[in-house]
C-alpha cells in the first residue's frame, strides 16, 4: 500500500510492507499525530490503539527512512538516522525518497493517509 505523509505541511511518499502490523495500521488511516524526538534517531507518535504484530520478527535493524512500530510502547517510529538492533521493533514500510528523511528530523506533526 502506498502512503502520503504530510510532515508539517510538506508531503512525502512511503510504501507499507505486507505485514499484519502494516495492514492493521492501514485500517486506522487517515491519522494525524503529534511527533516527538527519540534518541536523536527517530520521531515517534502514538496511534489510537496498539497494532496486531502476529507473525512479526522478534527484532529489527532499522535504517534511515524506515517506518516502524515498537510493540511494547505501542508507538510508531519514523527513522531519520539508522537505529540500533531492537527487540520488538516491527518494520512497517519505508519512505519512497530517502532524501525525505531530513524532514522527519524536525517534524512536529504528521498526517498519514492512503494514496494511489
Amino acid at each position: 500500500m502506498n502512503l502520503r505523509l504530510t510532515l508539517d505541511g510538506h508531503q512525502s511518499d512511503a510504501t507499507l510492507n505486507d505485514s499484519a502490523a502494516a495492514h492493521d495500521l492501514a485500517e486506522l488511516l487517515p491519522l494525524t499525530l503529534d511527533m516527538e524526538d527519540f534518541h536523536r534517531t527517530e520521531r515517534i507518535a502514538y496511534p489510537p490503539r496498539k497494532l496486531d504484530t502476529t507473525g512479526a520478527p522478534a527484532a529489527s535493524n532499522p535504517k534511515a527512512g524506515d517506518l516502524a512500530y515498537y510493540a511494547p510502547w505501542g508507538n510508531l517510529a519514523f527513522f531519520y538516522r539508522d537505529g540500533d538492533h531492537s527487540p520488538d521493533l516491527v518494520i512497517l514500510g519505508r519512505l519512497t525518497d530517502p532524501g525525505d528523511t531530513d524532514r522527519l528530523a524536525t517534524a512536529e506533526r504528521i498526517r498519514i493517509e492512503a494514496s494511489a
